[in-house]
């Protein structure tokens, strides 16, 4: 129960912030896989591009442009992947927002809303909505993107990682809550080598992985194959988990 349901045909993914970073190589790794995939992204050019790469690459894509906490957005992709494909197995809530650098109590009220919106209010709204239209009846699997910075306190990001924290909370939630039809997994990367987080690692990036036990940042593609073992049915048995994938950082208490 709760698995992607390949033997009822090719299944579907919606993979939102897919435009780049990890939500792309997730949709790529996914696509590699059989699954057919629609990606979200705030930009239209970029979202167009993202797509014509990946059915380039002979992949069955769906780009629908739009904001990830907007609800007519949410309604318009799932209406348009269920008239499409029948079908959505997969949801990986990947886009996120960090708005503001500094200390927690530094941070005005539009910041923590704006977090709050994107990062766990959206997350929570496409999986009711999906559930209600499709996984609730057939089943599915939800991985929801969080973050290191979730499971412990890391200077100056506070706003970002009190959401994260708040999502791992929400996916254990969750996964009891939709058992067993449905799993809901987290993952929280730390530094991964992408756009989103160039403001940590940008002109001193030997310095940022030297402080990582394995003395390196990880790559989107590494997340990728985590969210596709979630999803697959290989790690069927786990549920309400966040799986860490950070370098060996929370084996020195953490990294800045």
């Amino acid at each position: 129960m709760g698995d992607s349901g390949v033997g009822r045909g090719a299944p579907v993914a919606i993979v939102n912030g897919a435009s780049r970073g990890i939500g792309f190589e997730t949709a790529r790794t996914l696509i590699g896989a059989g699954y057919r995939v629609c990606i979200t992204g705030r930009k239209a050019d970029s979202l167009q591009s993202s797509m014509a790469r990946l059915e380039g690459e002979g992949g069955t894509v769906l780009a629908v442009a739009g904001a990830s906490q907007d609800p007519e957005h949410q309604a318009d992709v799932v209406s348009t992947v269920l008239e499409e494909w029948s079908r959505v197995d997969v949801l990986v809530n990947n886009a996120a927002t960090s708005p503001f650098l500094g200390d927690l109590l530094d941070a005005e009220p539009k910041h923590l809303d704006r977090a709050w919106a994107v990062n766990v209010a959206a997350p929570w709204s496409w999986s009711k909505r999906v559930v209600h239209e499709y996984m609730g009846e057939h089943g599915g699997t939800i991985v929801n993107m969080a973050s290191i910075g979730g499971t412990y306190p890391v200077p100056r990001v506070g706003v970002y990682n009190v959401t994260k924290a708040a999502l791992i909370h929400m996916t254990r939630q969750l996964a009891l809550e939709l058992a067993p039809k449905i799993r809901v997994n987290a993952i929280a990367p730390a530094t991964i080598k992408t756009e989103f987080a160039r403001a940590k690692y940008d002109g001193r990036e030997q310095e940022v992985a030297g402080q990582f036990p394995l003395q390196r940042l990880g790559s989107p593609e590494e997340v990728a194959d985590v969210v596709l073992l979630l999803c697959n049915g290989k790690l069927g048995w786990i549920t309400g988990q966040t799986v860490v994938i950070d370098g060996g950082a929370s084996l020195i208490q953490g990294v800045v």
